[in-house]
């Protein structure tokens, strides 16, 4: 048994909402951006990467149906959002290309070549842009179309070339983009974020062709006298939306891989120096001093500021022959150089712990040897300090005669 046939207005209505769903993703993309345009205005490739990022946030409000009507509406003028929907779309198509021009040259690259490719491609789409309101002009379009006017006007003069202008810009931006973009993905030396994030971009402008080839054929089917009007009004919207939500997210994978990704080493390695700081608390009588709201950052400096000094108060302690005896056992039990180390700098702070809390007063005007290698080992210190039983063993082989430790 089917259920009740959507109406007009529903599937209206989730049209709009799926025009709204790229429109978030590509403003994310934009507000993660804009510090650094701002910032490096200079930079060609950011003024590129600014300018597509607006101009695709513009052509997703101006596209959705309800956008499409208010102005209409407000113009007083049936299907005026056609030429400035278009236009926006094509100026968008210009933004693809100055970036790959931006992003291919760089700026210390600025050649004349590559400034004269600018300025083609600047003077070109804007005058796709007068084109576009010229043929306007003089087509006659008096029924108002929401969402199916490229097919419903394929057939109506100045209309119909206003039309194939767009597309044709549009898929020869498309063209050049994607492809570019997918021979950048095979280049060595990338890092894995940008890659990501590439591949994400490369999926998007492939993903824009469809929109373009399926307005395009429908188009021409009306010229034929055939009826592919579900390609212009169903397929090539949905593919515009999916397109804009993998360009967004090809923007925002860089930045946010990389700020996650030192967001996670950081409070890895204020995890990994837990164990060492638990040690030297008996040595200071207290813990690291800790602030609810702090940073990440914040919260590990202090860390390690607080096991650098409680490490100069034991360092009188530090027996470096122990380090040494340790270092061989470790090796000796088959330990790899820098576990060695880090299981001998294990059992010398240890040791050291030991020996101030039986003597604490014997810390007074007296020295101890360097302590700065140990703060280079602290990390790998601290995780060998979670295998108590490797300590041991390396201790026990340390406090045997010198013969069996280098059996």
């Amino acid at each position: 048994m089917s259920g009740p046939v959507p109406t007009a207005s529903e599937l209206l209505g989730d049209l709009q909402i799926s025009f709204w769903i790229p429109t978030v993703a590509l403003t994310a993309a934009l507000a993660i951006k804009l510090p650094s345009i701002l910032r490096l205005w200079r930079d060609p490739l950011l003024r590129a990467v600014g300018g597509l990022l607006l101009f695709a946030c513009a052509v997703f409000v101006f596209a959705a149906p309800g956008t499409i009507a208010w102005t209409n509406r407000v113009t007083g003028v049936p299907n005026i959002s056609a030429p400035w929907v278009y236009s926006l779309i094509t100026a968008l198509c210009a933004s693809w290309l100055l970036m790959i021009i931006a992003w291919r040259n760089g700026l210390a690259n600025r050649t004349a070549a590559t400034r004269r490719a600018t300025r083609w491609v600047v003077f070109v789409y804007a005058g796709v842009v007068i084109a576009l309101w010229v043929l306007f002009a003089f087509a006659d379009v008096p029924v108002e179309r929401l969402r199916d006017l490229d097919t419903y006007y394929a057939t109506t003069p100045f209309m119909r070339e206003q039309i194939l202008l767009y597309l044709v810009a549009h898929l020869v931006a498309s063209t050049v983009t994607a492809r570019l973009i997918w021979n950048w993905i095979r280049t060595d030396g990338l890092d894995a974020w940008l890659r990501w994030g590439l591949r994400f971009l490369g999926i998007g402008y492939t993903t824009n062709l469809l929109f373009g080839a399926s307005k395009l054929t429908a188009v021409v089917a009306r010229w034929t006298g055939h009826d592919l009007d579900w390609l212009s009004t169903y397929l090539a919207p949905a593919a515009a939306c999916v397109a804009a939500s993998l360009v967004a997210v090809g923007f925002i994978i860089p930045h946010a891989g990389q700020y996650l990704h030192e967001r996670w080493r950081i409070r890895l390695r204020h995890r990994r120096l837990r164990p060492l700081a638990v040690l030297l608390r008996s040595v200071t009588g207290g813990r690291e001093p800790f602030t609810l709201r702090g940073t990440p950052e914040l919260r590990l400096i202090r860390r390690e500021t607080f096991i650098r000094d409680a490490l100069l108060q034991v360092s009188r302690h530090l027996d470096e022959e122990l380090r040494t005896r340790s270092h061989a056992a470790a090796r000796s039990l088959g330990c790899p150089p820098g576990r060695a180390e880090a299981l001998a700098a294990a059992v010398m702070i240890l040791d050291a712990v030991d020996a101030r809390q039986r003597s604490p007063q014997a810390d007074t005007g007296a020295s101890g040897p360097d302590t700065a290698y140990l703060l280079r080992e602290i990390q790998a210190v601290s995780l060998v300090l979670r295998q108590p039983d490797d300590i041991e063993a390396v201790r026990a082989r340390a406090a045997a005669p010198a013969e069996s430790a280098s059996a």
